[in-house]
């Protein structure tokens, strides 16, 4: 009777024979030591930070709006990556948005027009003359048109950014979202910028990267202004994306090009310029890769209110609220913890532990910059944020934030600020420049920021895991891998390995306190641990939904313990844009922790083996077949797949 349960066993066997399984080498320590909790000045950066990306394990990318940074490159404003080397991007990078595609390639889509000083438009627009020599942004030479920006990272120095040949609707302030085929989503924004959007020049449609036709209108992106810029989209397991604008909140089905109403935004504005944080929680086998988003923090604003002749900015309080979203099971928000202090241009970090730490931003006013009488120089946010604070999921309501243990920064980080978590777990916080141009000077409170810092967690000097057996490739469903870990991994205790995760983790597009694209997926795991204190962990694939995590580039850590290992580059999916091979899911052994019971040997007893059995890691896709490893002892279980199979 049980007999045809061990079918789907088989044809997964089968069906993942031909998986070509690549290792990495195991990572190693953290190359230097911090200080947990607190930040650590590490020099400056030879643009402003105003975007950034992990391009490989030891480069980070950044952009910056190209106007009057010190460093110059083919005459005009330079761009780097973390080796500090001047890159050039032709195009006006300003206020763009930016996303990784399924075969790796990062691409940067939007900007701004071609200006002078002062961020006044420039009289040419081609790149050819001007104080900058910056080609405007939002359309090419030959055309009313923007050119997407490209660079595929490499580990040497020899990749340069280049221009598609594609082309994009006029956009500044989009969003892009990398879809389940490793294609992009490009949304919203404006032809021309300014504090908030306006009917006269919004661009409220949404297109896709490679190209799949035109621009597609969105009835959200027309109802939503002015506070639409730098819409909030999140790609669903269902396949849809959930779209948030100003008060409005929709669930996309591009697809099929249909928009569903959910509950309008409770509380406060979340996109710019209100800026709150947000962020999709870790999707996990407990909660069956169901994606809940948080919003916390942005700032109360009527929509008339935004351009009102007597709204100042700087006397606006942020709001502290956090909500959650859970859109494919409920279209309505809940209330969650609020943030302990009100917070605007704030940037939600998760972390492998599965924290999500909460960082930069400011108590009053609004992301934005101008020459008004109620500015703080140029700034539009003022009373900025010195010391983060951690959310933790798995804490009882009530208690889920906390900033014990944290040191404030010594720099302010506002409007044109980033953040970025790096394979070693610490995380890169950088930029700042609530101002029109590059703007420095002793009685400037709130500058041109170049200096960088590294926030280091409380894990962070504690011995990093150091499993072997990791794979450079996931697929979705398919063969699954062990991983091994030896006593020191395991701090010296085998009980250690039921409190293993095994994390991706895509840290995502930072720029304007967003995190485009950034997501966290809990591989199910099973174990086998030992009687000397070392495991091996039975890693299966992704689950078989590219949606729960699109295909391209991510990183992976194995958690012991709440301390991760370092974390190693890891290509999702196929390594193309397309449709992704699904394929059955393999199987896993149930979790057992093997012992060695012996009896005193004085009282003449005898040695003898017994097998201690502990839960899985997860539930979710095999709950079925773990019921059955209850049923029958584990070597049973294999003999008889084995006999199926022949």
């Amino acid at each position: 009777m049980r007999r045809p349960l061990y079918l789907p066993i088989a044809a997964a066997a089968i069906g993942t024979a031909a998986q070509k399984v690549s290792f990495v080498t195991p990572p190693g320590q953290p190359t230097h030591k911090g200080n947990p909790g607190a930040f650590e000045l590490i020099g400056n950066t030879i643009v402003s930070a105003q975007q950034i990306f992990l391009g490989r394990p030891d480069k980070v990318y950044i952009l910056d709006k190209v106007e009057n940074n010190p460093t110059q490159i083919n005459g005009h404003p330079a761009l780097s990556d973390n080796s500090q080397r001047a890159m050039d991007v032709v195009t006006n990078s300003f206020c763009a948005g930016g996303g990784s595609l399924g075969n790796g390639t990062w691409i940067n889509v939007g900007g701004n027009q071609a200006v002078a000083f002062g961020g006044t438009p420039a009289s040419v627009q081609d790149g050819s003359a001007g104080p900058y020599r910056d080609a405007d942004g939002r359309k090419s030479r030959l055309s009313p048109y923007a050119y997407y920006s490209m660079i595929t990272p490499c580990d040497d120095d020899s990749c340069q950014w280049s221009l598609s040949p594609f082309e994009s609707d006029q956009r500044w302030y989009p969003t892009l979202e990398t879809l389940d085929d490793g294609s992009i989503i490009i949304l919203g924004g404006c032809r021309n910028g300014g504090y908030v959007n306006d009917a006269g020049q919004a661009v409220p449609t949404y297109e896709f990267f490679p190209p799949t036709g035109p621009p597609v209108v969105s009835p959200i992106l027309q109802n939503s202004l002015p506070a639409n810029l730098y819409p909030l989209a999140f790609l669903l397991p269902s396949g849809k994306v959930l779209l948030q604008a100003n008060w409005l909140t929709t669930l996309l089905d591009y697809k099929n090009k249909v928009e569903t109403p959910l509950d309008d935004m409770p509380d406060a504005v979340r996109t710019y310029p209100a800026s709150a944080g947000t962020v999709m929680l870790p999707l996990t086998p407990a909660n069956n890769w169901t994606a809940t988003i948080m919003f916390c923090g942005g700032a109360n604003v009527p929509a008339e209110q935004w351009s009102a002749p007597d709204f100042v900015v700087t006397q606006h309080e942020a709001s502290a609220s956090c909500v959650k979203l859970t859109p494919d099971v409920s279209k309505s928000y809940v209330q969650d913890d609020p943030l302990p202090e009100r917070r605007t241009m704030t940037n939600l970090i998760l972390l492998p532990d599965g924290k999500v730490l909460c960082l930069n931003g400011a108590r009053m006013g609004t992301a934005g910059y101008g020459n008004t009488s109620w500015s703080i120089g140029q700034s539009y946010g003022e009373d900025p944020h010195m010391t983060p604070v951690l959310y933790d999921p798995t804490s009882p309501a009530g208690h889920r934030w906390s900033n014990q243990g944290f040191a404030p920064s010594s720099v302010p980080r506002m409007y044109h600020s980033s953040a970025l978590l790096l394979p070693d777990g610490s995380v890169f916080v950088s930029g700042s420049n609530p101002n029109a141009d590059y703007t420095v000077g002793p009685d400037i409170k709130y500058p041109t920021e170049y200096r960088t810092e590294r926030f280091y967690p409380s894990y962070y000097n504690q011995r990093r895991p150091q499993p072997k057996g990791l794979i450079s490739q996931l697929s979705y469903g398919g063969q699954p891998f062990d991983v091994a870990l030896d006593s020191q991994d395991l701090f010296g205790d085998v009980r250690n390995i039921q409190n293993t995760t095994i994390v991706v983790l895509r840290t995502g597009f930072s720029t304007h306190n967003m995190n485009m694209g950034q997501r966290m997926v809990l591989l199910e795991a099973s174990y086998t641990g030992y009687q000397n204190n070392t495991a091996t962990l039975h890693v299966s694939q992704l689950p078989p939904n590219p949606a729960i995590l699109a295909p391209g580039p991510a990183m992976l850590f194995v958690v012991v313990k709440g301390v991760p290992s370092v974390g190693v580059p890891v290509m999702v999916g196929s390594g193309s844009i397309g449709p992704q091979p699904i394929l059955p899911i393999g199987f896993t052994p149930p979790s057992t922790i093997i012992q060695n019971e012996t009896t005193d040997s004085v009282n003449g007893g005898s040695g003898t083996t017994s097998k201690t059995k502990t839960s899985s890691a997860g539930a979710g896709y095999r709950n079925a077949l773990y019921a059955l490893g209850d049923w029958l002892p584990g070597w049973i279980s294999l003999f008889a797949l084995l006999a199926v199979m022949i």
